[in-house]
């Protein structure tokens, strides 16, 4: 007489593996959504610097165009997608040359913070 074996088919997860895959992605899942809304913060700055320096060179090319550039300090402010760009002209002497030192600073906010771009360029004095 001939008994029959049985032959387990190991097909599962046992209980030990399946807690150490729940407890890497326990680990996993927190830091890749941090570190992606950490890009998403970088991005959003990034993109607001790049409309700030669109803004400074808009605002010597203005100036230079005008002719305006040599009077004292001058500011104003510029929205654009809802976010307020505050720029400055500065003039100032350059010391090597008969020359100016124009200088456009933009500033806004972002995360909750000041952030500021500064464009300058020399101009032939007067």
């Amino acid at each position: 007489m001939k008994f029959a074996t049985s032959i387990h088919n190991r097909n599962g997860f046992t209980l030990a593996e399946l807690l150490a895959a729940l407890m890497f992605l326990a680990i996993v899942v927190p830091v890749s959504v941090g570190a992606l809304r950490i890009a998403g913060l970088a991005g959003e700055v990034a993109a607001r610097k790049a409309v700030a320096a669109r803004v400074a060179e808009r605002v010597l090319n203005e100036s230079l165009v005008m002719g305006n550039w040599n009077r004292s300090q001058q500011s104003g402010a510029i929205t654009e997608n809802g976010v307020e760009y505050r720029w400055t002209l500065l003039n100032e002497r350059w010391p090597v040359d008969e020359m100016q030192l124009l200088t456009a600073e933009v500033s806004f906010n972002a995360q909750d913070r000041e952030q500021s771009v500064r464009l300058s360029t020399l101009v032939n004095s007067p």
